[in-house]
């Protein structure tokens, strides 16, 4: 919220999609996210402890270890999702968040040359 209203830039092949609570966020729609051809997922969620939900984000980052084993079974480099906790107040740390998460996966190969290479011939 405050990088937008404070204008911050951050890269414009940003795709932003709120949802109420990190906890909603499912290991199967981040595959997903991936397979429609997303070259990187970030999750970035309320602090441990501030959750509106009030665990949410305790049950968010109980999945991430095996969101991780989940995505190395896919062929998906693990590198290319990034959980990470960032309050809504805090638009610098997600500006910079955002550039960091950004400038590792241009290190990466395209997400479909990935599959490209996966699929069976």
């Amino acid at each position: 919220d405050l990088a937008g209203s404070g204008r911050l830039k951050y890269p414009p092949n940003l795709k932003i999609i709120r949802v109420p609570c990190s906890g909603r966020i499912s290991p199967e729609l981040i595959i997903r996210t991936f397979r429609a051809g997303a070259d990187g997922v970030m999750m970035l969620g309320c602090h441990i402890g501030d959750c509106h939900y009030n665990t949410g984000n305790h049950r968010t980052a109980r999945r991430m270890p095996v969101l991780k084993k989940l995505l190395e079974f896919t062929g998906i480099e693990p590198e290319r999702f990034l959980a990470k906790w960032v309050a809504a107040s805090e638009g610098g740390l997600f500006v910079e968040t955002v550039h960091e998460f950004t400038e590792k996966l241009r290190q990466l190969p395209p997400m479909r040359e990935v599959w490209e290479e996966a699929s069976p011939r």
